[in-house]
Parts: structure tokens; C-alpha cells; sequence
């Protein structure tokens, strides 16, 4: 297992969980709600969980083209340990299964375009089969929480020491506009996002002037090419997204002095699991309940390698 070079930035009640060892066992209290022995707080279902997690993220808030919310899992099912990760990929489930986890939260669907299958021949089916063999529930958030506040990319400013002072698109809240302080170059700003995002075989990829003077940066996690005009508007020094394609950046790097920081789409996403674990830590403590979060940290971007022919200046 390939791990991040990210800091911890998350609060959260002191709940998190860095390794699969079970906690004590559970006995029944009032009402046949399951308790930890010795605790006074109980073990919610997944329906409570995911009531409280669709309050965070709403559903009517994802994209129509989206496929957001609970792909398996018993709603009365009891809920112990629950596992944040980006991608919903066999590597994960794996891992849940090692850490006794009831519950993952993924960013990125399982099934984004529908399937007429899950058998256990495709790869996506055994994901499916492994779940429900081990009684483990999935749930996804995506553009819910691309566009929730806070959410993907404030998680994204906050790996990166950005105050935020708005959204990039105040229409549906997508992406952030931040300022930089104290400022810095592009080149220096780039080595930031170098050092404080995960570490992935794509690393950082820059295009503008190295040495142009960095006060205001937009960020979207994941794919952001679609926000050039978002950006434009907003006038600011930089951009920081994903996947960005040679079209749209050579454009923008012609029309404007605009900096461009493409890292790994991954690498984007990753702090909103930390973000997440957070917020959930935080709804835990609050209605005592007895539930362990943990954040994977298992590299599951699809690239693996880079080989460098070198800078071309």
C-alpha cells in the first residue's frame, strides 16, 4: 500500500482510528440500542449515519448526471467503524474489510453511468460482491460535496494554507477563490502544492511565468478545464485544479499571464476525506455515539510512474 506525503490537517473529537484493531465488545442497552461495554454511548445504524451524512452532502445537490448516495448496505445494520476514501476500488474494500470498517464513504461512484450487472467477473461486481459478503455498506458524495460548504475544495485550500474568500461559481458554489498570504511566485507556490498535497506519479504540473508574483488563486478539486471562464472573471493570479487538457490550458495561457498548477485528480480530493472524517468525528461526539473514523491512505490513482524527459526550457 502506496501512502500519501499529506499532513493531518482535520480536528474532529479524537475518534480517529489508524489501525484495524477492533474495540470492546457490545451489549444491548434501552431501547435494544447496542452499546460498547463500559460506554454510555451507543453504536448508531446506517440509517442514522447516513441521515447525518446526507445533511452534509444533500443529494438534490449533486448533478443530474450524478449517481450520489448509498450503493449497498442494511439500514438497521450497526455501525462501528467507518472508512473515508476517494475511489470505491477493490484496494479499499479490502482494507475496510481488514479494519472491521461497516461503512466506506467514497467520493468517486461506483456505477456513474448504471450497470445492468454485478456479477463478480467484472471488477466493479466483485467490489459489489466483496461489500455485501463482508456486510459492508458504500456510500458516495461527489458534486454534492464538490459544491457543498464546506466542501472538496475548501478542503483543497485548506491543505494548501489559502484563506478562502468565496466561491469561484457562486451559481452552484463550485471551486474557491483564496488568497495567498504572505505571496509568493508561481514557481514557490507550485513547490507548496508540491510538498502538501499526496504524492503521486503525475506530481505537479505548471505553465505560466515562474518567477509572476502569486496574491489570489482559484481551486477546483478534480477536473477543472470546464472553469476557465469562471477563473477569467475572477481575476485572479493562478489556478490549481485537475486533468487539465492541452486545448483549454494553451488557450488560457495565451489570452491571460494566468498561472496554471495541474496536479493529480486524486491528489485533489484526497484532503476532502480528512475533511469528511472531521465532520463526522464532530456528529459523532455529539449524539455519543460509539463510532471509530478513519481516513485511507492507500494511493489509488490509476498512474503509476513518471518518466521525465526533461524540461523543455
Amino acid at each position: 500500500m502506496r501512502s500519501p506525503a499529506v499532513r493531518s490537517r482535520a480536528g474532529g473529537g479524537g475518534r480517529r482510528c489508524v489501525d484495524g484493531r477492533r474495540a470492546g465488545g457490545l451489549s444491548t442497552g434501552q431501547g435494544g440500542r447496542a452499546r460498547r461495554t463500559g460506554s454510555l454511548s451507543y453504536v448508531p445504524r446506517l440509517s442514522e449515519v447516513i441521515a447525518e451524512l446526507d445533511a452534509l452532502w444533500p443529494p438534490e445537490r449533486a448533478e443530474q448526471w450524478d449517481a450520489v448516495g448509498t450503493v449497498c448496505g442494511d439500514p438497521d445494520a450497526d455501525v462501528t467503524r467507518v472508512l473515508f476514501a476517494v475511489d470505491p476500488v477493490q484496494e479499499i474494500a479490502d482494507e475496510a474489510i481488514a479494519l472491521g470498517a461497516e461503512l466506506i464513504v467514497t467520493h468517486h461512484p461506483l456505477y456513474l453511468r448504471g450497470t445492468t450487472t454485478v456479477a463478480a467477473g467484472h471488477f466493479k461486481g466483485r467490489v459489489v460482491h466483496t461489500l455485501i459478503k463482508h456486510d459492508i455498506a458504500l456510500h458516495v458524495a461527489h458534486t454534492n460535496a464538490d459544491t457543498a460548504d464546506p466542501g472538496v475544495s475548501d478542503a483543497l485550500a485548506g491543505a494548501l494554507d489559502l484563506r478562502v474568500t468565496g466561491p469561484l461559481v457562486p451559481e452552484n458554489g463550485l471551486g474557491r477563490i483564496c488568497e495567498v498570504d504572505p505571496p509568493m511566485t508561481l514557481k514557490d507556490f507550485a513547490a507548496r502544492a508540491a510538498a502538501r498535497l499526496p504524492a503521486t506519479a503525475q506530481g505537479i504540473r505548471v505553465a505560466g511565468d515562474l518567477d509572476a508574483l502569486v496574491r489570489t488563486v482559484a481551486v477546483s478539486g478534480g477536473s477543472g478545464d470546464s472553469l476557465f471562464d469562471a477563473v477569467r472573471a475572477a481575476g485572479v493570479d493562478a489556478f490549481l485544479t485537475a486533468d487539465l487538457r492541452h486545448h483549454p490550458a494553451s488557450e488560457a495561457t495565451q489570452r491571460t499571464p494566468l498561472g496554471l498548477i495541474d496536479a493529480a485528480h486524486w491528489a485533489t480530493e484526497w484532503p476532502w476525506c480528512e475533511l469528511a472524517a472531521a465532520q463526522l468525528d464532530e456528529i459523532s461526539d455529539r449524539h455519543g455515539w460509539d463510532l471509530r473514523v478513519h481516513v485511507s491512505k492507500a494511493v489509488t490513482d490509476p498512474w503509476t510512474h513518471h518518466s521525465s524527459s526533461g524540461a523543455p526550457n
